[in-house]
């Protein structure tokens, strides 16, 4: 009964919704692989990103506020929400003004900014990392080790180190890198639920299209 009792526990932690906005520790700046992302699901749903001839990297998921162990959702705000104009504005490094959206409703409300000051950090945050060159070299799909595409990220922002940033997987494949951040968008070290690295070692990385 105990186990259960901490398990509720920890997913009320991770899954409430609802929550004040500003209230939290850090965030997470996750990035997607677009050509595995399409691969996987964007070319089925027809994503913005998906485009042939996009030639897409690491594009911008989100920028999350989160808690220490869990994040909150869905926040009440007194903030506006964004235009379409805001939205369409972050395509470039999001791929779609949908996600730019999605991501403001159920992340960027719960940072306590504006939406305008929101992107505007997304932006930022985004910026302030080198994202690896040796990718955007690949022609053919690939099998590696996850912690090589860790090791790449490290390697190309000596700032940062090993607890800093965590590279997640999904269906086989390299599906993000992680990156945590101060609310002043400073490197920091992740949170305990955050630094889980995909272990593969023959994890699949396609190439830009």
């Amino acid at each position: 009964m105990r186990w259960m009792v901490v398990w509720v526990a920890l997913a009320g932690a991770a899954l409430a919704e609802g929550e004040r906005a500003g209230d939290f520790d850090y965030y997470v700046m996750a990035l997607t692989w677009t050509p595995n992302f399409c691969d996987l699901e964007g070319d089925a749903k027809g994503r913005d990103q998906c485009a042939p001839g996009q030639g897409h990297g690491w594009l911008l998921h989100g920028l999350w506020p989160q808690y220490e162990t869990g994040w909150p959702s869905y926040c009440r705000t007194s903030k506006r929400d964004p235009s379409r104009g805001q939205t369409a504005g972050m395509a470039d490094i999001m791929g779609s003004a949908g996600l730019a959206w999605y991501e403001w409703k159920k992340h960027g409300r719960c940072s306590g900014l504006s939406s305008e000051a929101y992107f505007t950090a997304s932006r930022d945050a985004y910026e302030s990392v080198v994202r690896p060159e040796v990718f955007r070299k690949l022609d053919e799909t690939v099998a590696l080790p996850a912690s090589v595409v860790e090791e790449a990220w490290l390697e190309a922002n000596p700032s940062l180190v090993p607890d800093m940033v965590t590279v997640t997987c999904k269906a086989g494949r390299i599906a993000e890198a992680r990156i945590c951040l101060t609310k002043a968008l400073e490197p920091r070290a992740c949170g305990p639920d955050v630094v889980k690295d995909c272990t593969l070692n023959d994890a699949l990385l396609a190439p830009l299209r």
